[in-house]
């Protein structure tokens, strides 16, 4: 999971860093560097430094945790165009239908709703009323009534 890697490199780079303060603490990195200076190494110093940083990783890390989760809760909602209607999917924009079937392998099939055969129907007697010689057929009994 690509959350585990980041997590996982973030740990690894706090890691270093307590490495790093030990290592110096132990081979006197300072002195390497700097000649021999008076100074006196003191582990109760790096244990502290250690405990700051600890501290700060346990804030990144849940903080950093915490973000990804809200993306990922993000990255599961299905875009819509608002235009056509088309869903995003895989980086291209398919049908809601293409995309059913993609993404739960479900085909689709076609139907209307009693709403939407109500409000044809009143539609069509409407545009029957407004012009008798539009061809309806039996606007009555199709599509049929559901009961």
């Amino acid at each position: 999971m690509q959350f585990g890697k980041i997590l996982l490199c973030q740990s690894l780079g706090f890691l270093a860093i307590i490495a790093l303060s030990w290592f110096d603490e132990i081979i006197g990195l300072r002195s390497l560097i700097f000649g021999n200076n008076p100074y006196i190494s003191d582990f109760r110093e790096s244990a502290f430094e250690m405990l700051i940083v600890l501290a700060v990783w346990f804030i990144v890390a849940g903080t950093t945790q915490r973000l990804l989760k809200r993306v990922a809760h993000l990255e599961k909602y299905m875009r819509v165009c608002a235009w056509c209607h088309r869903v995003g999917a895989d980086h291209e924009w398919v049908s809601f239908e293409e995309f059913v079937e993609r993404k739960f392998n479900t085909p689709t099939s076609h139907g209307i709703c009693e709403e939407c055969v109500e409000r044809h129907r009143a539609e069509l007697l409407e545009a029957a009323a407004k012009q008798p010689s539009l061809p309806l057929g039996d606007i009555e009994t199709c599509p049929p009534r559901a009961h």
